[in-house]
Parts: C-alpha cells; sequence; structure tokens
C-alpha cells in the first residue's frame, strides 16, 4: 500500500474536494470496480484486497455519494410517508416508528403531511413524493378520502397503508397493516359487560375514519351479541374538546341512572369526558366508568387512572416497514397486529342497575 499520510497531503494541497472511489482505488492499489465490489458486500473479492480497500476508506475519510448510486442503480434508498396532521396520537407515533425502523435498514425517509382529508390533498402530497424518486411509500393517514385517492393514482413503487381497511379491492397491490380495531372494541366492551355493566354509550369517532368505523362495528356487534342497546354519542373530532362537549351532554343522563359506562374512541375523547363529567359532579367510576382507546402515555397519570386499549404503535411501525420491503405481489390479505386491553382506575361494577 502506498504512503496514505503523504497522499493525503498532496491531495490536501491540490484540492478541497472530499476522497473519491478512484482515491480509494489508488492508495489501496486495486481498481475502480474492486472497490465498488467491496462497498456493495460481492462476494468475489480476496479477504486481504477487502482488508486493503476497507483500511483506505477509513483513513481517508470516504463517504459514499448516494446521489450518484441512485442514478446508477435506479434507487434512492428513501421511502416516503404520507401522514396526516401532528395532532393526532396514533398516526404520529406509527410515524416514528417507521423511520425508526427505515433508519436502521440503512433507509433515508421523507414525510409530508397533508393539510386536508380529501382526495385532492391526498393526490397532491402523494405526487410530490414521487416526484422525489422515492423507493417505496407508507401511508399513515386511515381515512376513506386518502384510500380512495391510492385507489385512483396506481402508484408505480410498492405502497404500504396503515389504516383498518376493510373493502380492499381484489388483486389490489396494495398492502395493509393495521392494528385489529375491531377487536379492540370488543375487549373493550366485554370488560364492561364483565363488570355488570349493560347501559354502555360509545362515544364514536368522527366520520370517514376507518379505525372509528372499525371500533364502532366492533362495539355494537358486542353489544348486539349481549342483547343490550346500542347507544352511540358521535363526536365532532379526535381531539378532547369534543369528548368535553360529549360529557356535558351525557352527565345529566348518568345522573339519571340511564348510563353507567362510556366507552370512547380514544383517549383523547375520555379525558375530556373525564373533566366534563368532574365539573358535573359525576364521579367516575362510582357513578360511570370511562374506557378509552390507544393508551397515551398520560393515560395512567390522570385521575383517575385510564382503563383503554394499548395499540403497540412500535410494532405498527416495523411491520409496514417489512411489508414494504418485501413487496411481495403473492401475500394477500391485510397484517392485523393484535391490541391490549389495559385495566385501570376509571372502570368499575356499576353502582345501581
Amino acid at each position: 500500500m502506498t504512503n496514505v499520510n503523504t497522499y493525503q497531503t498532496d491531495a490536501e494541497s491540490s484540492s478541497s474536494r472530499p476522497p473519491s472511489m478512484a482515491d480509494v482505488a489508488a492508495v489501496a492499489g486495486v481498481s475502480h470496480q474492486t472497490v465498488s465490489r467491496v462497498l456493495n458486500d460481492h462476494p468475489n473479492v480476496r479477504e486481504g484486497t477487502r482488508v486493503r480497500v476497507l483500511e483506505a476508506i477509513k483513513e481517508l475519510g470516504y463517504r459514499r455519494n448516494l446521489a450518484a448510486r441512485a442514478l446508477a442503480t435506479a434507487q434512492t434508498r428513501t421511502i416516503g410517508i404520507l401522514t396526516i396532521g401532528s395532532e393526532f396520537f396514533g398516526p404520529q407515533s406509527t410515524v416514528l416508528a417507521v423511520e425508526a425502523a427505515a433508519r436502521a435498514q440503512g433507509y433515508f425517509v421523507t414525510v409530508t403531511s397533508m393539510d386536508s382529508y380529501d382526495i385532492g390533498a391526498a393526490v397532491t402530497a402523494l405526487n410530490h413524493l414521487t416526484d422525489q424518486s422515492v423507493d417505496g411509500v407508507v401511508v399513515v393517514a386511515p381515512h376513506d378520502q386518502v384510500t380512495e385517492a391510492i385507489d385512483e393514482l396506481k402508484l408505480k413503487v410498492p405502497v404500504v397503508v396503515v389504516a383498518a381497511r376493510t373493502n380492499v379491492p381484489e388483486n389490489d397491490p396494495v398492502h395493509y397493516v393495521y392494528v385489529d380495531q375491531r377487536d379492540g372494541a370488543r375487549q373493550a366492551t366485554e370488560h364492561l359487560i364483565s363488570l355488570g355493566h349493560q347501559k354502555i354509550v360509545h362515544v364514536s369517532g368522527p366520520t370517514g375514519w376507518s379505525d372509528a368505523t372499525e371500533r364502532k362495528i366492533g362495539w355494537g356487534e358486542t353489544m348486539a351479541a349481549a342483547g343490550y342497546d346500542a347507544v352511540e354519542f358521535p363526536a365532532e373530532s379526535w381531539l378532547a374538546p369534543s369528548g368535553y362537549d360529549a360529557g356535558v351532554s351525557l352527565a345529566p343522563r348518568v345522573k339519571a341512572g340511564e348510563i353507567t359506562a362510556v366507552f370512547a374512541s380514544n383517549d383523547y375523547l375520555a379525558i375530556g369526558l373525564l373533566r366534563a363529567f368532574w365539573e358535573a359532579g359525576v364521579s367516575v367510576p362510582e357513578d360511570v366508568s370511562v374506557v378509552g382507546f390507544d393508551d397515551l402515555q398520560i393515560a395512567e397519570f390522570y385521575i383517575p387512572k385510564l382503563t383503554t386499549v394499548r395499540q403497540p404503535f412500535g410494532d405498527v411501525g416495523r411491520a409496514a416497514l417489512a411489508e414494504l420491503l418485501n413487496d411481495d405481489p403473492a401475500s394477500s390479505g391485510p397484517r392485523m397486529i393484535a391490541p391490549t386491553m389495559i385495566v385501570r382506575a376509571s372502570t368499575a361494577p356499576p353502582a345501581r342497575s
């Protein structure tokens, strides 16, 4: 091997450019093609040669030109993520999990957020990602308008959608990964029924969201199977103020004995309920039990600690990336991940029937 220190001095005096693959080849005494083989882990390289090349890379401080590699291989090692507003805990937790999993696999991530929930906004955002020549797209926006946009566009790259969609078209190349929302709602409702509750109201999520639809179905089916009336109170949004408004309306019915338990479609709605009930002098869980969905980090620090359904967002993110990288056209059906019931202090047997 030539003298690396002398080479670096000469190079520094003549140019401030970063070291290239040709520089590595010159220092290691090999061809440009051999350096490329070492960088790409090609098996047909002698171990001694591989060591010399790696030493030259280390001593020169050489870093691969990923842009040039992308041009040569038609791959950017970049994954696009389409998501929705940052105020939504579930999608943002999933995005972070996908990003971490992608980074561990050596991929870069570019994220685009939608500013509204309609087909036009979804099409614009998806086109923005594909214009960046991403190798694949993970969609973390469980809204019906987004899935309709994906059906229309027929993207040329692999696509994985994190959404509880049950009406997937036959032979659809898009892969779906999600927590079994219907089963989570069933677990929540069965928990309340097991405590002796029959008058269970569901504060449902906003229309157009697949997760809200699936949770509503799971709750309704479980109530019907038990022979109880299913009474729904639709919320206008996923956020705590909508839960608070629902609580203000429901508090008089709790006091009248018409309701003994509430299953909220997410933890933010449940937290809004807790506030409204407290202001109205309704005690949780003595007067009414409350169950949420998601298991926010703050759920166990409220008074009372919130009973909820935990979604394993980290598992969802890793599964979405694995599905994207595998991109097996022969695979069929969604990949569902099981939720877990977390019982805390906000639920108890009803004080009166």
